[in-house]
């Protein structure tokens, strides 16, 4: 790439890390911001209570989004919803989305996922290769302008979303399909590995040759923040990941934490659990929110956080639906605050 002369001076004094952050910069489908959330701002369907059903809702969330500093949204692109009827494509659901998260500066890692019904198999069923290969190259076609960030698949390595549990060999088989594809019709694409929630399904997916497939490591390092030092705990399931990652050679990778959250319930008393006991309260949700947006950010290799949930849901019926930080009526937590004051403190550092 030729550069103007007045710029050749000016890269000689920077760090190759600090170039490259400018350079991500550069690019409107990217941003340094470590700042991210999950969101399901495509639900609309019964299963989930028709969350998002106007577009009002989804530009209402976008605006609170944009006014806490979020940089990224971590937004599932279904396969049914693309593809209702094998090779009919319809991206007018994910147009007007994108459109309104373009609208508030906001980027977007787009999921790559679930198993559509015309397929004849169940949502979380892992896909025909090459049906699910074909949906990937339609999607990737029509929003790399728009999307850097590739995500394949949710938790694979969790029966729930992924039926198949076969020590990985399903999905990397997955990941040989889908890789050549997304860097064929982008090769500016970045492919984030399918989250996982400890580090022993990462190191079967190496085991199984995984290591040239995917440009970062992704986990969900769940703790509940009522338990003595969970800071520690979170710590330590980023220390194993990475000493999985050395073990293999691939530690120059980044690594995202793509979920990372608690409930918080206004009656700790009446509210149900979740996965982990007890529901923590709101201060304990705004809290933890403040704790893994400070040293975290910090560690070597972590480049972004997701918090779930951007807002509260009604679909899983326990402490879940409280992962929010909006309400459902949209007003806000006091992990919306403390989100928003550490997104307005941090400062780009070099790497």
């Amino acid at each position: 790439m030729l550069l103007p002369m007045n710029w050749v001076g000016l890269i000689s004094v920077l760090s190759v890390s600090l170039w490259v952050q400018l350079c991500a910069a550069a690019d409107k489908r990217d941003a340094l911001s470590p700042f991210g959330v999950l969101s399901f701002l495509d639900w609309n369907h019964e299963w989930n209570d028709y969350q998002y059903d106007t577009p009002e809702k989804i530009e209402r969330a976008a605006a609170l989004m944009e006014q806490a500093g979020i940089g990224f949204v971590r937004q599932a692109i279904s396969w049914d919803d693309v593809e209702p009827q094998q090779g009919q494509f319809d991206f007018s659901k994910y147009d007007a989305i994108f459109n309104t998260l373009e609208q508030h500066h906001i980027r977007t890692l787009g999921i790559l996922c679930y198993t559509a019904r015309w397929t004849g198999r169940e949502w979380n069923a892992p896909p025909d290769p090459e049906h699910f290969a074909a949906y990937v190259r339609a999607v990737v076609q029509r929003y790399k302008s728009r999307i850097k960030y590739w995500e394949l698949w949710n938790e694979p390595d969790q029966r729930l979303y992924w039926t198949q549990q076969d020590g990985m060999k399903g999905y990397v088989q997955l990941l040989k399909a889908v890789y050549p594809i997304i860097k064929e019709e982008d090769p500016t694409a970045v492919l984030v590995l399918g989250s996982v929630n400890t580090p022993f399904p990462l190191r079967d997916m190496y085991r199984q040759g995984a290591k040239d497939l995917f440009d970062v490591v992704n986990i969900h390092p769940f703790v509940t923040p009522l338990v003595p030092n969970a800071f520690g705990k979170l710590r330590g399931i980023y220390v194993s990941t990475r000493r999985v990652m050395e073990e293999f050679g691939d530690e120059a990778k980044p690594i995202w934490f793509t979920e990372l959250g608690c409930p918080g319930v206004a009656d700790t008393k009446t509210a149900p659990g979740w996965w982990e006991g007890p529901s923590p309260s709101e201060a304990d949700q705004a809290a933890w929110v403040s704790a893994v947006y400070g040293e975290p950010l910090q560690w070597p290799g972590v480049q972004k956080v997701f918090w779930a949930f951007f807002q509260e849901t009604n679909h899983f019926h326990n402490g879940i639906d409280y992962f929010g930080l909006l309400r459902r009526d949209y007003s806000q937590k006091p992990s919306y605050a403390a989100y928003r004051k550490a997104a307005k403190a941090w400062v780009p550092q070099p790497r």
